[in-house]
C-alpha cells in the first residue's frame, strides 16, 4: 500500500491537472505517450546496421582462369560478400592469390578458396597429414586429360622383372597442361600431373619418373 501511495504522489506531482482529471484525459495520455514509445522504438531500430548489410571481403575470380597458369593480380578481385554465404577457406586479399596455381579451371565470379589452388592445403587435403607433392608424366599423356582434381590414380613402373605399382590410390591434386603453344603445340612432352603421397611413397616415385616413364591408371 505505501509502494501504492508514493507512486500516486509521484504521478500527482508530475501531472497534477490530468491525475485529477476525467477519465478520458488519462487515456488520451496513455495513448499518447505509447505512441511517443512506439515511434522512438521505430527510430532506434531505423538506425541500427541491418545485419544483410554487412558485407565480408572475399576473392573471386575477374574471369576464367585456366588450371596450372599462375594467377596474376588483373585475374581476381576483391567483391564484398554476406559473411555467413563466404565459404570457407575463402582468400580475402589479391596478395594472397598473386602467383599461385589453380588445380583446376575456376569460373568467372567464383570465390578463390585454398583448397582450389595448388599447395599445402590441397595436397594434405589430397594425401593425408605429411603428404608431399610429386609431378608425374603419364606414359599416355591422353590420360591426363581423363583426370581431375580428386581423383584417384595407381602409378605403375617398368622394370627387367615386370611392372610394378610405385603407389595406389594417389590423390590427383592438379593437372598442368602442356605449356607448348603455337604451331608446335602438342609436341611438347606433355601435361603433368600432380599427385599427393605419403613421405616414402613420394620419394620413390620422385626417383622411379627419373628412371623412366610412368603409367598412370584411374581407380
Amino acid at each position: 500500500m505505501d509502494e501504492d501511495r508514493r507512486a500516486r504522489r509521484l504521478w500527482d506531482r508530475a501531472l497534477p491537472g490530468i491525475a485529477h482529471g476525467p477519465s478520458w484525459a488519462r487515456a488520451l495520455l496513455l495513448r499518447r505517450a505509447l505512441a511517443a514509445a512506439l515511434a522512438l522504438a521505430a527510430l532506434l531500430v531505423a538506425l541500427l546496421p541491418d545485419p544483410a548489410d554487412e558485407r565480408a571481403p572475399v576473392l573471386v575470380a575477374a574471369h576464367d582462369l585456366a588450371a596450372g597458369t599462375p594467377i596474376a593480380a588483373a585475374d581476381v578481385a576483391v567483391s564484398g560478400w554476406p559473411p555467413t554465404l563466404a565459404p570457407g577457406g575463402v582468400l580475402r586479399t589479391v596478395a594472397e592469390a598473386e602467383g599461385r596455381v589453380p588445380a583446376g579451371p575456376v569460373r568467372s565470379g567464383e570465390p578463390i578458396t585454398d583448397l582450389r589452388l595448388v599447395g599445402p592445403g590441397l595436397t594434405e587435403r589430397a594425401g593425408g597429414p605429411g603428404a608431399s607433392a610429386v609431378p608425374v608424366r603419364p606414359a599416355d599423356p591422353a590420360v591426363a586429360a581423363l583426370l581431375s582434381p580428386g581423383a584417384r590414380v595407381d602409378l605403375i613402373a617398368g622394370g627387367p622383372e615386370g611392372p610394378r605399382v610405385l603407389a595406389a590410390r594417389a590423390g590427383v591434386v592438379a593437372v598442368v597442361p602442356d605449356a607448348s603453344s603455337g604451331p608446335g603445340a602438342g609436341t611438347g612432352p606433355g601435361p603433368l600431373v600432380l599427385v599427393a603421397l605419403p613421405e616414402a611413397e613420394a620419394a620413390v616415385v620422385a626417383a622411379a619418373t627419373l628412371a623412366g616413364e610412368i603409367t598412370v591408371t584411374l581407380r
